[in-house]
């Protein structure tokens, strides 16, 4: 069982975020679930990678489609709109994360730095009746139209780094990090689909696993604040978001591990910025799902595969549907233990 820590502890913190969620147009840094079982677990010192897919489809009613019509410039800033529209999007996205864990104690923990890479598919609709009034210097024209609007991008998403420092203490584990977007993905503000989210965030927490490898039993949650700065290209600036995900899981045997993932989203502070014209637009969701993950050996690295979906609910001002992910990790594998040698006996 202690063999698997490392792989395990890796995969379940290694899907960061980039597309989905809420805040400007309805997207946010954070990706839900990205944090789940045996978060804050110790991992094995030297190089681990991990590759991940993820999955989503959701759906939005008029606020999120009425935010995106004005981010896309097809609202204009003289006309007084309601919106009878929805949103849909497909995303795909493949995430490579290469981690380094330090042998040697930071404050006493371990610490890990890693970077993410995004590379994935984006494809978004908008369908729906836009009505108002335009104003101009004769007085209002009431104004109706319907818009049908798609697109579609394959690109490269933004940056991740991210730092962690984990303690362990027998059978509780606890953890902190930071990390971050540099915006460097696809990314566009007239264009309906992005793969990058088109600014710079802060984002940063903590988190607690109880894990007893005699009895297998596991619980993690990881909760974590993203500080949004202003995107350049659109001079909004959404506000702070808050995000718990939680694991709960049961090892059946040191190879296979079934249980449940959950997250919970809110997003705390208004909106703002010269670009903001839907006001304050807090958003929240939250999403529960199964999961189930299996441990084998790769030569002499250790191989983690992990699957877990969501069906998502109690959505506001955001996109709501479901997602999947598939992790598969490679990690040095820990020590075989030996017999310490037998102490000399001198006459």
């Amino acid at each position: 069982m202690t063999r698997a820590l490392g792989a395990i502890a890796f995969a379940t913190i290694a899907s960061v975020p980039t597309i989905v969620s809420a805040d400007e147009s309805g997207i946010s840094f954070w990706i839900p679930g990205t944090f789940g079982s045996l978060a804050a677990t110790p991992q094995q010192p030297g190089w681990s990678a991990a590759s991940i897919y993820y999955h989503t489809s959701v759906f939005a009613g008029r606020d999120v489609a009425r935010a995106r019509e004005i981010q896309i410039g097809r609202i204009p800033a003289n006309l007084t709109a309601t919106l009878n529209a929805n949103v849909n999007a497909n995303v795909d996205l493949g995430l490579l994360n290469a981690t380094y864990v330090f042998a040697t104690p930071v404050l006493g923990g371990q610490a890990s730095a890693s970077l993410i890479g995004i590379y994935g598919a984006n494809t978004t609709s908008l369908n729906g009746l836009v009505t108002g009034s335009l104003s101009t210097p004769g007085g209002s024209i009431p104004f109706s139209r319907f818009d049908s609007v798609s697109d579609s991008i394959t690109g490269f998403g933004d940056l991740i780094p991210q730092f962690a420092l984990r303690w362990n203490a027998g059978v509780n584990n606890y953890m902190t990090y930071v990390m971050g977007d540099i915006p460097v993905g696809a990314y566009q503000s007239t264009r309906l689909a992005n793969i990058g989210i088109g600014h710079g965030t802060i984002d940063a927490g903590g988190g607690y696993t109880y894990f007893n490898p005699q009895s297998g039993h596991e619980l993690s949650g990881v909760l974590g604040f993203t500080y949004n700065f202003t995107n350049p290209d659109t001079q909004y600036q959404s506000g702070v978001d808050m995000h718990f995900d939680w694991g709960a899981s049961q090892f059946l045997s040191k190879q296979v591990q079934i249980g449940l993932v959950g997250y919970v989203y809110k997003q705390l502070g208004c909106d703002s910025g010269s670009g903001d014209r839907v006001g304050c637009f807090r958003s929240q969701v939250a999403g529960v799902g199964p999961q189930v993950g299996f441990i084998f050996p790769v030569g002499d690295m250790q191989g983690y595969l992990n699957f877990k979906a969501y069906k998502e609910f109690a959505a506001e001002n955001r996109p709501d549907g479901w997602n999947a992910w598939v992790t598969f990790v490679i990690s040095p594998a820990a020590p075989t233990p030996t017999a310490p040698p037998r102490r000399m006996i001198t006459k």
